[in-house]
């Protein structure tokens, strides 16, 4: 594998570009779960319960507007894209400590190679 192919600024932004999209429809899927969790089962706190939900959309959107951004080769897309990556590895940090291994793990890697991905898939 050629490293120098791999980290060109092309290559990595269209990983940046699928990373994104499959990120926001990572989430758009946790959010329709948290839709249809209260039909099957009981909510203890239905304001924080919504409050995720507008979260989740907002963030979803986010990262497929980002996405757009990096298509268009515009600049629009790759803070906003580092920062949500950012949170990312903070939320897998604690469930690697948490003893949560198998959805940490996953969770870092995606992010870190987003993260790569996005920083480096944009030159002025």
């Amino acid at each position: 594998m050629n490293i120098k192919r791999f980290l060109t600024v092309e290559a990595s932004r269209k990983r940046a570009i699928y990373l994104l999209k499959f990120e926001s429809l990572l989430i758009l899927g946790i959010v329709i779960y948290l839709l249809v969790a209260p039909l099957i089962s009981t909510v203890s706190a239905p304001a924080a319960l919504s409050a995720e939900i507008v979260f989740g959309l907002l963030g979803s959107v986010g990262l497929w507007a980002s996405a757009i951004g990096f298509e268009k080769q515009r600049s629009f897309g790759r803070a906003p894209a580092v920062l949500a990556n950012l949170i990312a590895l903070g939320v897998s940090y604690y469930m690697v400590m948490g003893s949560f291994l198998y959805v940490g793990i996953p969770l870092m890697l995606l992010s870190i190679i987003t993260i790569l991905s996005s920083a480096l898939g944009y030159k002025e």
